[in-house]
């Protein structure tokens, strides 16, 4: 049995308060211009705790410091959340599907093999985002699936696209397309049929998380599986004509299509003995869909009929639940997280978040495992959230999220509070400069009712974010000015961003100031401070503690 003891530390004996810990998402510290809406925003809370000296810094939440493969690889909350729960700096989705595409592993595999056993009278569908946001998706991936495909002799390759317009420009997917058009005239010279099949926007078919919206994937299955959707002769045409509507409509909000030939025929439903690839490296917005492909019994919608294919996953989205049962490239393995520890140590913790975001202070933040450590002391809950679009309820569910957090400090019940606060980050991807400003302060007023049980309680807390988002809304040109269209307004920033987070910590029961010496602090050394301020020595391979030393 791997043994999980925490030593006590040396200097910082174990508190009796409870401690709280609170990640609002998507709240990074931008250039403080008009368009940071968390500058804008009215967050007196907030803005108290990065006042203290001693007990505020910046933290980087991308990039390297998160197991990205470059430092212009934006952050997300998936591995932002690994990060801050593993305490380790882990490589990620992106990484991993890179040096296997690049040393052909993927190829080389037991899901790629059963995949093989298809090709030779069957269709290769490829199902993901259509981007190089890096998020949940990249395009160049895709391409290197489709290159390994061809040069395997598969001959026939339908892609099913969801598009982007969020973690990228609004108005790229075009360009997207045109990528892939160009790689179909490359291959068909080489005898092979490269074609998109059906498409839609990624908020509105296909890639719901956490399911919030059941409808969203129905949307996707009947566009790529029985060709039932809007029927253009071409993506681009799609594309063109849902965005002619008055009113226009963003990439990631496009309605489902499906592509036909000259005599209205679906280029490429999916059909019995085919093979299917979701190609999105991310698990959260992969695992419905997934299941509406794998599952004997379902009933979250009605699939009309199921085909006989052999799917599989550019990784396995849920070690635990095994989804997919079959897939390209290993997902990381964060073993020996905070959590488990703590778990083990028998402290008693509480993990709420609202829909949106539960996997994230649940799934991820345990390392990528669905299932609790130990059940006797580790307490979950789920507040529903609202459907789309969240600009018009820019609040989301912060306050009952808040509420239900405060009862969990001021019960006694519990040694750690954990809080997810989404309201940064979803409604920062609307693009809506004034719902974001009102989002973050709809969530700097929860976070003071969580601060205020937590000082009555005698505890302490921990503020951070996950990664950047609402701290830019504008599109920048090269040096950092905003992008205006020629109508005069401003082109939204729906994306995450590069920014640093922040990171505070303060409470009646803590004697800690935060040290200065490290080079680059990021959301990987707070699972050590974590620990360090319950009272336990840190493992030895987590990233340091930001606490200064005694």
């Amino acid at each position: 049995m791997t043994d999980l003891t925490l030593a006590l530390h040396a200097f910082r004996p174990r508190p009796t308060g409870p401690l709280l810990e609170v990640v609002l998402d998507g709240v990074g510290l931008g250039c403080g211009d008009a368009y940071d809406a968390v500058a804008q925003a009215k967050m007196p809370n907030l803005q108290r705790l990065m006042v203290r000296e001693g007990r505020f810094m910046r933290l980087k939440a991308h990039g390297t410091a998160v197991g990205l493969p470059s430092d212009d690889d934006m952050g997300n909350s998936e591995v932002g959340h690994n990060a801050l729960g593993s305490g380790k700096i882990v490589m990620q989705g992106a990484s991993l599907v890179d040096s296997a595409l690049e040393t052909g592993a993927i190829f080389a595999g037991a899901g790629w093999h059963k995949l093989e056993a298809r090709f030779a009278t069957g269709t290769l569908h490829i199902i993901g985002l259509l981007s190089d946001g890096g998020v949940h998706s990249r395009i160049d991936q895709i391409m290197g699936l489709v290159d390994g495909a061809a040069h395997r002799n598969v001959k026939r390759i339908r892609l099913h696209m969801l598009l982007d317009g969020r973690d990228v420009p609004d108005g790229t997917s075009l360009q997207f397309i045109a990528e892939v058009e160009a790689k179909r005239q490359r291959l068909e010279s080489r005898g092979v049929d490269l074609q998109i099949a059906s498409g839609g926007g990624r908020m509105f078919v296909t890639m719901d998380r956490y399911e919030s919206d059941w409808s969203i994937v129905e949307r996707g299955w009947r566009a790529h599986v029985l060709g039932d959707a809007a029927k253009f002769h071409s993506a681009q045409a799609a594309v063109a004509a849902m965005k002619a509507v008055p009113g226009g409509c963003s990439d990631q909000h496009l309605a489902p299509f499906v592509v036909v030939d000259d005599a209205g025929v679906p280029v490429g439903t999916v059909e019995d003995g085919d093979a299917v690839i979701f190609a999105n490296f991310r698990g959260d917005r992969a695992i419905q869909i997934s299941r509406a492909f794998e599952d004997d019994v379902f009933d979250a919608f009605d699939r009309v009929r199921r085909p006989d294919v052999v799917y599989a996953g550019l990784m396995q989205y849920d070690g635990d639940l095994h989804i997919p049962k079959t897939y390209l490239v290993a997902p990381p393995t964060i073993a020996r997280t905070s959590g488990e520890y703590l778990a083990a140590m028998k402290v008693r913790s509480f993990a709420v978040s609202e829909t949106q975001k539960y996997g994230h202070v649940t799934y991820f933040w345990n390392g990528n495992r669905s299932n609790k450590f130990d059940e006797t002391v580790e307490t979950w809950l789920e507040v529903p959230s609202n459907f789309p679009p969240f600009d018009e309820q820019p609040a989301m569910k912060c306050h009952e999220v808040a509420a239900a957090a405060a009862d969990a400090l001021r019960s006694g019940l519990y040694d750690v509070v954990r809080v997810n606060l989404a309201n940064g980050d979803m409604v920062g991807h609307t693009g809506n400069l004034a719902a974001t400003i009102a989002s973050c302060e709809e969530a700097d007023i929860a976070l003071g009712v969580m601060l205020q049980a937590c000082v009555d309680r005698g505890g302490f807390y921990v503020v951070t974010a996950d990664h950047g988002n609402a701290d830019d809304m504008a599109l920048r040109d090269k040096n950092g000015a905003p992008i205006v269209d020629k109508r005069g307004r401003v082109a939204a920033k729906t994306s995450h961003t590069l920014a640093p987070v922040p990171f505070c910590i303060g409470g009646p029961a803590i004697d800690a100031t935060l040290r200065t010496d490290l080079a680059t602090p990021g959301l990987a050394n707070v699972a050590a401070t974590v620990l360090e301020l319950l009272g336990f020595q840190p493992p030895a391979d987590f990233q340091p503690s930001l606490l200064q030393p005694h």
